[in-house]
């Protein structure tokens, strides 16, 4: 079975939906049944092919791009022309079964162009018209063509219930379903050792977008240090507040106690985990967090405002704030650094929890659901297992 996988995001291109993409491919390269072509982006003006395993192949579309996390309009419609003028020379080369999009759009437009391929698409989050500040004007314009998208498409999947009822909202009565996103249990897992108690090492890893409310985070840490704790915050990311965040920080008192690293490379991100103690966030809108995960397979509490994906992730290994306000959420940090004994048994409970959301889990429903399009449509072939 011959697979045509579409993401304009591919590490080191974008966040967690590229990663999620990647991962899949990773997990399905065993599988000598399937044959997937994936057609993405990379840094740089050529198209580089790159074969990960016998049975996969990557076609990475060259964009100049001002920033590797941060997709301006004009860089999304240069992919678009781009990818699709590969995506049709892909078309006349192969005969392909099925076409899966991560993103309904912009991806999902190449597949919904294409015509006569059926294709399943992955909402991811910010591809889901919803109270995006930044995106709420191209909500607004491309709303038709994105439930024309959905309408067509022969299966949709979203990454978390929240997710999926947002897409609802959008589109009451769309047939969805709920595939999560995964984690490498194996690269992240709990550091297994004693800390000191202080400073207490809170991280947060993300895009430094309006949605993650990284400000919220810099106000708490003021706010505990007049309450007397000793704490610190490492922001991993990077993106377009960055220099305002930092000017806050600034403004604010505390640049020994707030480090933005900006972005770091991928192979350091696991003994960056297992460096802290809890996992803090503030986003306002996500489909299911790929950090989250990381972060509970490392062991950590969470102390989270409440957004989708966080049901299906916290449950006696963290705190949800119900109020986006930084006094809630410093004393749910300094509630849980004055209680040890809970703290130890949410680090447990976080790594119990994070391993039920596997990458092979996650692919292999990718691959049931491959098979129920094309036996619907009379096409289904050799069984992908």
């Amino acid at each position: 079975m011959r697979i045509l996988m579409l993401n304009y995001e591919y590490p080191p291109v974008g966040g967690g939906g590229g990663l999620a993409s990647m991962n899949i491919l990773r997990c399905l390269a065993s599988n000598s049944a399937v044959r997937i072509d994936m057609l993405t982006s990379a840094p740089g003006r050529a198209v580089v092919v790159e074969g990960i395993a016998d049975n996969i192949r990557v076609y990475k579309v060259g964009i100049a791009k001002k920033d590797l996390h941060y997709w301006t309009r004009l860089e999304v419609l240069d992919w678009l022309r781009k990818a699709g003028r590969y995506c049709v020379r892909l078309l006349r080369q192969q005969r392909y079964d099925l076409a899966h999009a991560f993103f309904g759009f912009p991806t999902g437009y190449l597949c919904w162009r294409a015509g006569r391929l059926p294709y399943v698409i992955s909402l991811r989050g910010s591809d889901v018209p919803g109270s995006h500040a930044r995106l709420h004007l191209d909500y607004k314009i491309l709303g038709p063509l994105i439930r024309a998208i959905w309408r067509k498409a022969s299966g949709l999947v979203a990454n978390s219930q929240g997710l999926k009822d947002r897409a609802l909202a959008f589109m009451p009565g769309a047939d969805m379903r709920v595939i999560p996103n995964g984690v490498d249990l194996d690269r992240f897992f709990p550091s297994g050792g004693l800390r000191p108690s202080y400073p207490l090492r809170l991280l947060t890893v993300g895009r430094l977008s309006m949605t993650k409310r990284i400000d919220l985070l810099i106000e708490t840490v003021g706010i505990l240090k007049e309450l007397g704790l000793d704490a610190r915050l490492t922001v991993v990311g990077g993106g377009p507040l960055e220099d305002a965040l930092r000017r806050k920080v600034a403004a604010k008192g505390l640049s020994g106690m707030v480090d933005i690293t900006g972005r770091v490379d991928a192979e350091k991100m696991p003994d960056l985990y297992r460096r802290h103690d809890i996992y803090v966030t503030a986003t306002s809108q996500e489909g299911m967090s790929n950090a989250m995960l990381e972060a509970m397979a490392s062991g950590l509490p969470i102390v989270t405002t409440y957004c989708e994906g966080t049901l299906e992730l916290i449950a006696d290994n963290g705190i949800v704030v119900r109020q986006a306000d930084p006094f809630a959420f410093a004393n749910a940090v300094k509630h849980l650094a004055a209680n040890k004994e809970r703290m130890a048994a949410m680090a447990v409970a976080a790594r119990r929890r994070a391993e039920a959301f596997s990458w092979p889990a996650v692919a292999s429903q990718y691959v049931d659901l491959y098979q129920e399009v094309l036996a619907r449509r009379g096409r289904a072939g050799a069984s992908l297992r």
